[in-house]
């Protein structure tokens, strides 16, 4: 949800651990990027619907789901926390490896991310953050188009994200790197396309 409105100074994990809540950052490389204050109800209710239906479908197991805000430290290496560059929050994301989290949230590349986009963010999150998940080994990158009622799915292979799978949100749409796991579009749509009250 990165707004490009950004401080282009450079900054690490140990100067985002010092900056107030009055304003959310991510950082992509130590450039800072100024999040949106509030997304809009239909955001929020896409993320909390799939987060709902991954959380149903992996209570069993060592897959964790999260909704954002939790941070996603994207080391180069071995550095200490304080000197990582990128903290993303991702809307929607599970981890398997049961090593990557801990008191501060997450400490390597999740499984699978979910960005559900809004006009502030679309461009951030379709170059700039695809471009760092895809760096940082996340296996399924996922961007939700609300307007539009699709849904691209980025899968890693050899390293790179190829041709991306553009689908429609209908039927069921199953995460590939956790099988078993589907997410059911029709109910969510047809609340979406309600008039708000």
């Amino acid at each position: 949800m990165g707004l490009p409105l950004r401080d282009h100074n450079y900054h690490t994990y140990g100067d985002y651990l010092t900056w107030t809540e009055d304003n959310r950052y991510e950082l992509i490389d130590g450039t800072a990027y100024l999040m949106v204050p509030a997304p809009s109800l239909d955001h929020q209710e896409i993320a909390g619907e799939i987060f709902r239906q991954a959380a149903n479908a992996l209570r069993e197991g060592p897959c964790r789901p999260f909704i954002a805000p939790v941070d996603v430290r994207l080391p180069k290496g071995n550095e200490a926390d304080e000197r990582i560059e990128t903290v993303l929050q991702p809307d929607v994301l599970v981890v398997c490896d049961p090593a990557k989290l801990d008191r501060r949230g997450v400490r390597g590349a999740p499984d699978w991310v979910v960005e559900v986009l809004s006009p502030a963010t679309a461009g951030h999150d379709q170059i700039h953050k695809r471009r760092v998940y895809e760096h940082h080994g996340v296996a399924e990158y996922w961007l939700i188009h609300p307007n539009d009622r699709v849904v691209t799915i980025y899968r890693l292979v050899n390293g790179e994200y190829g041709k991306p799978d553009v689908q429609a949100l209908a039927g069921e749409t199953s995460v590939g790197v956790l099988p078993g796991l589907s997410i059911a579009w029709n109910e969510l749509t047809a609340r979406l396309s309600r008039p708000s009250l």
